[in-house]
């Protein structure tokens, strides 16, 4: 999650004179150009060669599997991420991003179809679609395309057609066809089901919670579990900016048998005032939040959340003084919270105190949420007797506080950058 302007954090930065200014540019552009900018301006993975643009990065994962694969700014991914990622507590917001991951291939599509594999990548069109994703699989090169894009999908389909296969792959490429690992593979999910009884069934727990942009290990979760009884996992949206690796419906199920509960989040499209990006408009936010809760209910369903269960908006930061922004986005939750509710899950809304919570405390004519996950980096797990909320609304058992902005902890040896949060709500 984006920080929240209500709270003080370690984000302040020291006054530097011009000179350690143009250093720190100089330095800052020489690792650039060592890592994005090397002549020529292209890069090979299994035999898929792709033409780097200006500006963007490029990160191999086989090499670098701590990586964070982030969202929210250009680059090319390259492999499998570790079980792992080194990700900070809160990325929000979306740039356009390739990653491109193994997939099994036959060598005889590798020997015969380069040219046709190229001639198929020229004319792919990347449709609008709203988690802004897409995803093709070259067999002829053994691997997986994913795309994501940020305000429009035009500049992501211009690098998917330019880029090429060839075969044979280049020789300095071989160490890219060793399989990747995953965790879930060390794991099968042993755990209880839920009709087991490995769980309790109430739809709503007290607890001490966590939430990270990408779902930890099975390893890392199992380590956490005597420390934390709730985390958050980010199911989809336009603006998650933290690939999920680990977040499969057997993570679900197996992080459930260990005794978590979860906050399921979707973080999509921001106000028109936001900083983070894509954004919709006030004629859009209808249709928009219609479609981000049908968008969210499948990516629900893929994971094994049933319905009746709750799925939290997430709302960053925008300035609420504007009275156009502001309706936009209560008429946008509005109509999230009425097609979630059609559609038979919990709506909830997670936000800041200081904008999307108190709008909605006060707004006329809407549907609120039923759960509401809040954002006050206080320090402080009361959950009720805050100023901006009323203590008549979302009560009983209906509320998370985010009380903490991102920091380390370490817990059964394993450490995770997190928020942290003081739950009574609403939980799957």
């Amino acid at each position: 999650m984006a920080v929240s302007p209500f709270l003080t954090g370690p984000a302040a930065t020291s006054a530097r004179s011009p000179g350690d200014a143009t250093a720190t540019l100089s330095a800052a552009a020489h690792t650039a150009s060592r890592e994005t900018m090397g002549a020529p301006r292209t890069v090979t993975y299994r035999g898929l060669r792709i033409p780097v643009p200006d500006g963007w990065r490029v990160h191999r994962l086989d090499r670098d599997p701590e990586r964070c694969v982030r969202y929210d700014r250009r680059a090319i991914y390259l492999g499998s991420p570790g079980s792992q990622a080194g990700c900070p507590a809160h990325l929000v917001g979306a740039e356009d991003v390739l990653h491109v991951t193994p997939a099994a291939s036959r060598g005889a599509e590798r020997r015969r179809g380069a040219a046709r594999a190229s001639a198929r990548l020229a004319r792919h069109t990347v449709r609008p679609a709203v988690d802004h994703q897409t995803r093709l699989t070259v067999p002829e090169a053994g691997v997986t395309i994913n795309g994501r894009y940020g305000d429009g999908p035009e500049d992501l389909q211009r690098l998917i057609r330019s880029t090429s296969v060839e075969y044979p792959p280049p020789a300095d490429d071989i160490e890219s066809y060793l399989p990747g690992w995953s965790d879930e593979e060390a794991d099968p999910g042993w755990y209880p089901s839920e009709q087991s009884g490995g769980y309790p069934e109430r739809p709503w727990v007290k607890g001490k919670g966590f939430d990270t942009c990408a779902a930890p290990s099975l390893h890392a979760m199992r380590a956490w579990r005597p420390s934390f009884k709730v985390s958050n996992i980010y199911i989809g949206g336009a603006a998650r900016a933290c690939a999920q690796p680990n977040l499969t419906r057997s993570w679900v199920s197996s992080v459930r048998g260990m005794g978590y509960r979860l906050i399921p989040t979707y973080v999509g499209p921001q106000a028109p005032c936001a900083r983070y990006r894509p954004r919709f408009t006030a004629g859009s936010a209808a249709r928009e939040g219609r479609e981000a809760a049908v968008d969210a209910v499948r990516k629900a369903k893929a994971l094994g959340i049933p319905r009746g269960k709750p799925i939290y908006y997430d709302m960053e930061y925008y300035w609420s003084a504007d009275s156009s922004c502001r309706k936009a986005v209560m008429t946008f939750l509005h109509n999230w919270t009425v097609k979630l509710k059609a559609l038979r899950y919990v709506p909830g809304v997670y936000g800041s105190v200081s904008s999307v919570v108190r709008d909605l405390a006060h707004a006329k004519g809407i549907r609120r949420p039923t759960a509401l996950w809040f954002a006050h980096w206080d320090g402080k797990t009361a959950l009720y007797g805050h100023p901006m909320i009323p203590d008549d609304l979302w009560r009983p058992h209906r509320r998370i506080k985010q009380y903490r902005g991102g920091h380390k902890e370490t817990h059964g040896g394993v450490t995770i950058n997190i928020d942290s949060n003081q739950v009574d709500g609403r939980v799957y």
